[in-house]
């Protein structure tokens, strides 16, 4: 019996060690063939490099990749830019071709050029220019009116947040650039603002306080007020030019600064919506949510 088990353990012993051989041979392939991977990557790798070096800069080059059907795709699908670009390369060659304006001539306007026949009716017509003033007056206080009421009656102050930046910045424009009075200009008394007070021309207070109403009536779907508004702001950009109040490029920033001041109020709201949403309270008449402006003074 103790043969039989010598013999047992020595039959099962070369079957271990010839395993364990096997084992250690397979490993040892199988590092031999990853070094060889690795080392034949970074081969490909530095030659990846060396080709990146031969190449020009060019050759990389974004616009180097476009096709024709690319530039139809543009034209087709991006037409806005394209226009623009038409718009760059067409007032460049009139910037270089147009003779400056001399310094003892009035400023060339084209806005005045357009209304000639409405500052000669005016000049000849002071009943009918005030007439005008007088109602552009009123639109002008409806434009207060309207703005005032968002924020005291209905508790939506970005209206109001936007008008104050607008007309700091118009103060700030209009002192550090003084622009001498248009030519031909026909004033009224009933005029706002009255004569040559703090005559800020650049930019216009006037069209961009309407824009600024007319973007807040659209946020509230009160599509009808905006577009009676959007009307009435451009006739009195037409008045304007006619009693030659503004020049045509006051007109045009007072249109930009409008919706670029509703726009920087709005994301003030939105900084200040995160840092006072748990102040948040509301209203017992109708449920509204208060904006952040009322919040933080209701909580101090």
């Amino acid at each position: 019996m103790v043969g039989v088990k010598t013999h047992t353990l020595s039959a099962i012993a070369p079957a271990t060690t010839t395993s364990t051989t096997t084992a250690t041979f397979v490993s040892a392939v199988k590092r031999r063939h990853a070094r060889r991977a690795e080392a034949a990557s970074a081969v490909e790798v530095d030659r990846r490099v060396e080709d990146m070096g031969k190449k020009s800069v060019y050759s990389q080059a974004s616009f180097m990749q476009w096709t024709i059907a690319d530039a139809v795709y543009v034209v087709r699908f991006h037409w806005i830019p394209c226009l623009f670009a038409f718009g760059l390369l067409f007032f460049m060659a009139v910037e270089y071709t147009l003779r400056m304006v001399p310094s003892t001539s009035p400023p060339y306007d084209l806005g005045f050029v357009a209304t000639r026949s409405l500052h000669r009716l005016l000049q000849s017509s002071p009943q009918l220019n005030t007439l005008f003033a007088a109602l552009n007056t009123v639109f002008v206080a409806m434009q207060t009116t309207y703005i005032l009421w968002t924020w005291l009656i209905e508790g939506r102050p970005r209206a109001t947040i936007s008008a104050l930046f607008m007309f700091t910045c118009r103060g700030i424009l209009g002192y550090t650039t003084q622009l001498p009075l248009p030519q031909g200009f026909v004033g009224s008394g009933v005029d706002f603002p009255v004569g040559n007070v703090s005559f800020f021309l650049f930019f216009s207070g006037h069209v961009a306080g309407s824009v600024i109403a007319s973007l807040d009536m659209r946020r509230m779907k009160r599509w009808e007020m905006a577009y009676t508004f959007d009307v009435l702001n451009a006739l009195q950009a037409v008045r304007l030019l006619g009693t030659r109040g503004h020049y045509t490029i006051d007109l045009a920033v007072g249109l930009g600064a409008g919706i670029l001041f509703d726009s920087l109020a709005g994301k003030y709201e939105d900084s200040k919506r995160k840092k006072t949403t748990h102040f948040a309270v509301s209203s017992p008449n109708n449920g509204v949510i208060k904006e952040p402006l009322l919040v933080s003074c209701a909580t101090n």
